[in-house]
């Protein structure tokens, strides 16, 4: 099972595809708050909910300083056609080998109706401008979530 991250730690770098086929780093938000969270398969129920929180949430997060990214390990023609069917205005990554869900934590052993599997813990990491971890949730529940995080987070 993979480490999760705690406030302090350091955000490991990526770099992914995003729905639209361009590439997109950690890096390249620098000297701004990220919220990076992960999702286990688009356009299931409970990963629409969450991703539509996060769409309906994003002007107001935005004005916080807050950018938005959503991880899963499917492939970008499928979160496409996620993001054109939902409307989402932030960018979705392609994480196919679960490499970065890996390095924040996001990945591991999880129970689902008494079964353990092996997959995706829904999760969220808020980053703060250096690079460094303000905020690690995991096994979060996609309904109500973004809701509580941005009451956390005063957004």
């Amino acid at each position: 099972m993979s480490t999760r991250l705690a406030p302090g730690d350091a955000a490991p770098d990526f770099t992914l595809t995003a729905q639209d086929g361009s590439t997109v780093s950690l890096g390249d938000y620098r000297g701004q708050k990220v919220i990076v969270y992960f999702y286990p398969k688009a356009a299931t129920p409970g990963c629409t909910t969450e991703a539509c929180d996060f769409r309906d949430s994003l002007t107001a997060l935005q004005a916080a300083g807050y950018q938005v990214l959503g991880v899963s390990p499917d492939p970008v023609s499928a979160l496409k056609k996620f993001s054109d069917d939902e409307s989402l205005t932030f960018p979705l990554l392609a994480d196919e080998d679960h490499a970065v869900a890996e390095s924040y934590g996001a990945w591991g052993e999880k129970k689902n109706y008494g079964r353990v599997s092996e997959g995706l813990i829904r999760s969220t990491v808020v980053i703060d401008e250096q690079g460094r971890v303000e905020l690690g949730q995991y096994n979060v529940k996609a309904t109500g979530h973004v809701a509580r995080l941005r009451d956390k987070l005063a957004a």
